[in-house]
């Protein structure tokens, strides 16, 4: 294990305060310039348009009654705490893998704090194509995302790197 924080993974906690800042300032500008369900097109794509999510992705659970609402920040809380510890274990040199658990804690805890501040989660970002919606998501989401695929990225990949031999 790494002796310091700045040998550790921890080191790259910046990633977690810059995806949560980037989507709680996203979500304040909907909120402060979009009425519920209104949208803007922006692209023959997509569109920003403000919705609100009770559930998890894809509005898993989001008709349930509230109790969700705990239970899906219970589940920020925990992977986010795990994460951090895992994260603190890596060395500071392993930047994918401590990339990946950084975007992912980033985007739990925004998701987090709507959830406890609004009881859902302020989603907007609407792709769509001849007349089919893609549920509508939001940067916090997309950390996660982006974090989850370098996490299978990082598995596939880790060990072919460990099975090269080394040339002297």
């Amino acid at each position: 294990m790494p002796a310091d924080w700045k040998q550790s993974g921890l080191r790259w906690y910046w990633i977690v305060v810059l995806a949560f800042v980037a989507d709680q300032l996203s979500k304040q500008w909907v909120l402060a310039n979009f009425e519920l369900y209104e949208s803007v097109q922006l692209l023959p794509f997509f569109n920003l348009t403000y919705v609100r999510n009770y559930g998890a992705a894809f509005s898993f659970l989001h008709d349930a009654g509230g109790w969700q609402r705990w239970l899906f920040t219970l589940i920020a809380v925990g992977f986010s705490i795990v994460l951090t510890v895992w994260l603190r274990r890596l060395s500071a040199n392993e930047r994918r893998l401590s990339a990946a658990y950084t975007l992912v804690i980033g985007g739990a805890l925004g998701n987090l704090v709507d959830r406890l501040v609004h009881g859902f989660v302020v989603d907007f970002l609407d792709f769509h194509w001849q007349g089919s919606h893609y549920p509508a998501f939001n940067i916090a989401d997309s950390a996660i995302c982006v974090g989850a695929v370098l996490i299978v990225w990082a598995a596939f990949t880790e060990d072919k790197a460990q099975e090269k031999p080394t040339r002297n």
